[in-house]
């Protein structure tokens, strides 16, 4: 492939494309009614390219036309005690670190809006979220007549909008002009210096080192390392003040404010270019075998007669099972979000199940998608009598 793509972070040309993958669904939790139209899923390919100059890592044969974020679109993980209890702490830290009592609050890609609602309800903000996959009927709040919920992407036509905080999780990844895209946050924010933003974005170091294969899918068009997502912010005209890892060192969350892009001190964390080079090549190296591994373990599984499941239904679960090629190997895929029960999967067509399915079922073999998952499904399973062995990816 061509190595004159240009990096969306820093406008670099060369990035150097080191994973390719073909004819993948290009959503991975859009809620499919039928087997036929899951194995029919419209596919894009991957190619994944790595900018040397800033270190940003992006889908070069994305494609954002294939997309369709509607109210089909079924991303929340509120169902989650595990991820419930950290977003509950996440939104206590930035109410206490930013005196956020009062305030206005704007979330970009705010999906069902319980994370804003968890800002407005425990700081007493007002809030606005934007994110064309919000379904009114889903909210529920004492502080639902401080909330507007706006079904459209956030962008300049809402520049009227004044904000003390901006709030974007998990978005920014989905994001194929990132640069274009920040600098837009910047722009709205120039009359309203004293703003603090917050992102939170997957941690790309961590799919390196690990070889975390599931974690790349179409939807994902932009990974980040924390200093690679700290110079997209400088780049762009922000004082970065603050960046840390969270949730298992998982997510990456960056605090910033409108400046000049140069304001404050360069962190220890972003002089990271080197560490991210030696990261792809191994990458790049090892996922070929570690490909092979698991088809060899599922292979065996199938062998010797025992049955598997994957538990989490979401993009991992999709991104596994469609590297791999995975259909008849494993029947059914387990999620605890009920939206989900009874879709299927794009692309390999595992009926999506509950857990109470398992108590017939009978697996002998449960597939995490996540590892930090696994002492809740293992509650699960225990107060269901289901006995299996909890494989984590």
């Amino acid at each position: 492939m061509s190595a004159s793509h240009v990096c969306p972070n820093c406008g670099s040309v060369g990035m150097s494309v080191f994973y390719e993958l073909e004819g993948v669904p290009v959503h991975s939790v859009l809620l499919l009614p039928t087997w036929q139209e899951a194995l029919n899923y419209p596919q894009g390919d991957i190619a994944l390219g790595f900018c040397r100059a800033c270190g940003f890592i992006a889908n070069v044969a994305f494609d954002p036309s294939l997309h369709e974020y509607s109210s089909r679109y079924e991303a929340t993980q509120a169902f989650s005690p595990t991820f419930s209890a950290f977003a509950h702490r996440l939104a206590r830290r930035l109410i206490d670190q930013y005196d956020l009592h009062g305030k206005d609050i704007i979330e970009i890609g705010c999906g069902q809006g319980e994370f804003l609602t968890l800002l407005c309800e425990l700081g007493g903000n007002r809030g606005v979220g934007f994110d064309p996959a919000y379904i009114r009927e889903r909210s529920e709040s004492p502080a639902q007549d401080r909330i507007t919920f706006i079904k459209d992407f956030y962008s300049e036509r809402y520049a009227d909008y004044q904000s003390d905080f901006v709030c974007c999780k998990m978005t920014l990844e989905h994001i194929q002009h990132t640069a274009d895209f920040v600098s837009t946050v910047q722009r709205l924010l120039r009359n309203q210096s004293h703003a603090i933003v917050f992102f939170q974005v997957p941690d790309v170091r961590r799919v390196l080192r690990e070889v975390a294969f599931w974690d790349i899918y179409y939807e994902h068009c932009s990974y980040f390392s924390l200093g690679s997502l700290a110079r997209l912010f400088r780049h762009c005209g922000f004082e970065v003040m603050n960046l840390a890892r969270g949730y298992d060192s998982q997510y990456l969350m960056i605090e910033a404010r409108p400046g000049n892009g140069k304001d404050g001190a360069l962190l220890e964390q972003e002089d990271d270019l080197e560490e991210l080079a030696r990261e792809v090549a191994c990458f790049s190296e090892n996922y070929p075998p570690k490909l092979d591994a698991w088809r060899r373990d599922l292979q065996r599984m199938r062998q010797t007669g025992r049955r598997a499941v994957i538990w989490g239904a979401g993009s991992k679960g999709v991104a596994f099972l469609t590297t791999l090629h995975i259909e008849d190997e494993i029947e059914y895929a387990v999620d605890i979000n009920p939206y989900k029960h009874g879709t299927y999967m794009a692309g390999t067509g595992q009926e999506i199940v509950g857990p109470e399915f398992l108590k017939e079922y009978r697996p002998d073999v449960v597939i995490v998608m996540n590892p930090i998952y696994c002492q809740e499904i293992q509650r699960d399973l225990n107060r269901m009598g289901v006995t299996a062995e909890l494989v984590p990816v």
